[in-house]
């Protein structure tokens, strides 16, 4: 199995007291010790307007952690794209890209928050259309190698040539979020990799993961498993208590999240990232917490349905976490280089 890490940083907003920058220092400092740790890989969502700080500049926040690393791939999960000018948003992707060395995984969506698309002035009805028009001009700017022009719905552009060009050839891997059976397939149609959330239970994601491959073979292309990245939090108790807080703590989040997600007069989105069950037990079950052994027996499960690729979620500020899970959990699991690099650095894990 592979092991990379899902999540944010925080920017809160206050006085001349409050550091504001502390957060995204943490989580550059994170993910720096995820890189040595064996973790692979880095997605990190975009949100706008929360009040809490969420993450809003994805790209921006990558090339600080692509300067920090050497290997680390750099994803957004997601870059909503009917906010974004594609043509500005392409070479954004494709300087970071470059700087990075190759290792951009560019993932984007529609968007699901009313609130935004509120915000930017934009019809969320007009999501499908804008997402489809900005995807086709963005793949079209990386590789083409003459000028063109574009006269859309949504964009105007006339006689561009897009710089820089980016490193990954044809194009940095495009990856797209989904959870309907039908938006799964269209994914998989479009030749782009699939992101699964985190709050689906481990039923649920495995019937997913087995829609996209049975569309990728139905298609008559070679299935890779790690075309498929699994989002889950995780969090190394030591005792049943620790679980428990970490469970109840998980599942206030979530109802704040829901209501961040709430359209007008209540009504409750329709995003497949908000269907799951919202009950305690619920938000254990699709979680990776509890001691190495529980969170190696629900590993189990995930990798004998034939899952190998795991986005892990947890506070950036309890590196400890990261660490216990690399050092308890990972070595029965990972790939031969992640376990030679873990290997490497138990010694000085255990001290730690």
């Amino acid at each position: 199995m592979k092991f990379g890490l899902f999540g944010s940083a925080l920017a809160k907003r206050g006085g001349p007291d409050l550091d504001s920058a502390q957060g995204f220092r943490e989580w550059v400092d994170y993910v720096v010790e995820a890189e040595t740790l064996g973790y692979t890989s880095i997605f990190v969502v975009e949100h706008h307007f929360t009040g809490f700080g969420q993450l809003s500049a994805s790209l921006t926040l990558l090339t600080w952690a692509a300067a920090k690393t050497t290997t680390m791939r750099l994803g957004t999960a997601v870059l909503v794209l009917p906010w974004h000018n594609p043509v500005l948003l392409a070479e954004q992707a494709a300087t970071l890209d470059l700087l990075s060395g190759g290792r951009l995984n560019f993932g984007v969506g529609k968007g699901y928050r009313h609130a935004e698309f509120a915000s930017f002035c934009i019809p969320q009805a007009e999501a499908d259309e804008r997402f489809d028009e900005a995807l086709e001009l963005i793949i079209k700017a990386w590789t083409s190698e003459q000028r063109f022009s574009h006269h859309g719905k949504h964009w105007h552009f006339e006689n561009i040539v897009v710089e820089p060009p980016a490193a990954q050839k044809p194009h940095p891997p495009i990856w797209m979020a989904a959870g309907t059976p039908d938006s799964i397939r269209r994914v998989a149609r479009r030749g782009a990799k699939l992101l699964l959330d985190q709050h689906a239970s481990m039923a649920v994601t495995i019937e997913r993961f087995n829609i996209y491959k049975s569309e990728i073979e139905t298609m008559g292309r070679r299935f890779d498993p790690m075309d498929v990245a699994v989002s889950r939090a995780f969090f190394v108790a030591r005792n049943a208590e620790e679980k428990a807080k970490a469970i109840e703590t998980r599942f206030s989040n979530q109802q704040r999240l829901l209501k961040a997600d709430a359209s007008p007069g209540g009504q409750k989105s329709t995003a497949s990232l908000l269907s799951f069950d919202q009950t305690l037990d619920a938000a254990g079950d699709s979680a990776l917490f509890g001691t190495p052994d529980e969170i190696a027996a629900k590993l189990e499960m995930l990798r004998a349905a034939g899952i190998e690729h795991l986005l892990l979620n947890g506070p950036t500020g309890a590196p400890e976490n990261l660490r216990a899970f690399a050092r308890d959990v990972m070595p029965g699991f990972a790939s031969a280089v992640q376990e030679r690099t873990a290997a490497r650095l138990r010694p000085q894990l255990v001290k730690s």
